[in-house]
């Protein structure tokens, strides 16, 4: 596994899952999940500008890696999403389940990277100022597959972001069309759902270079 941040970070001390949640505002539902789903919770590291002998200042002032170990692989995201809603500090989730990683983020909405194998889980802490290093953990893990690399330098995070999800949505809506094309019997409703079909993959290569 390659997280490998400075010593100085590491804290690595395990968190009572019961005080952790009761910590938390969760429903009755999220409540019986967290129970249900996660098994233990460890804070791995915390990154400040002081022990990553930082030159530059940022509205960022401690970043905390948790390991948070799962029960089951299909747990309830809306877990971790509460515990990074209702924490003060920036949040960054390495999940394990049995031999897969996968890490998660809260960035206005819970980001998640795809399972791995842990001898390809990746995180590098790369920049000046914890808010340097913030945004390249959102690149680590919201952009892990990001589909529009050719605009990348010239947009904002959060613009890359958007965009991202526009793309995403867009493509999903040309497998359902292209899924409902297949199944029609009526040709005019055919060649209309194909039209469609070319129209969104004419806009999906617009967006894929940066045109919104």
């Amino acid at each position: 596994m390659m997280i490998d941040f400075p010593e100085a970070t590491r804290v690595h001390r395990r968190m009572p899952k019961e005080a952790f949640y009761k910590r938390l505002t969760l429903t009755t539902a999220l409540k019986e999940k967290f129970v249900s789903d996660v098994d233990r919770i460890f804070i791995e590291n915390s990154l400040t500008m002081e022990n990553l002998r930082l030159t530059k200042d940022s509205d960022v002032k401690e970043i905390l890696l948790l390991t948070v170990s799962l029960k089951k692989k299909e747990f309830d995201g809306k877990v971790i999403e509460a515990i990074a809603r209702q924490n003060p500090h920036n949040l960054v989730f390495l999940l394990i389940y049995e031999e897969e990683r996968q890490l998660a983020m809260f960035h206005s909405k819970l980001y998640r990277s795809p399972w791995m194998p842990e001898s390809e889980t990746a995180l590098t802490a790369r920049g000046f100022s914890l808010e340097e290093i913030w945004n390249g953990f959102i690149e680590q893990i919201a952009l892990y597959e990001e589909r529009a690399e050719a605009v990348a330098d010239s947009l904002t995070i959060d613009q890359r972001l958007q965009l991202q999800e526009k793309i995403v949505k867009l493509e999903k809506q040309i497998q359902k069309t292209e899924a409902a094309a297949w199944k029609e019997t009526q040709p005019k409703k055919r060649f209309d759902l194909y039209q469609k079909v070319q129209k969104y993959k004419q806009e999906l290569e617009g967006l894929k270079r940066g045109q919104s």
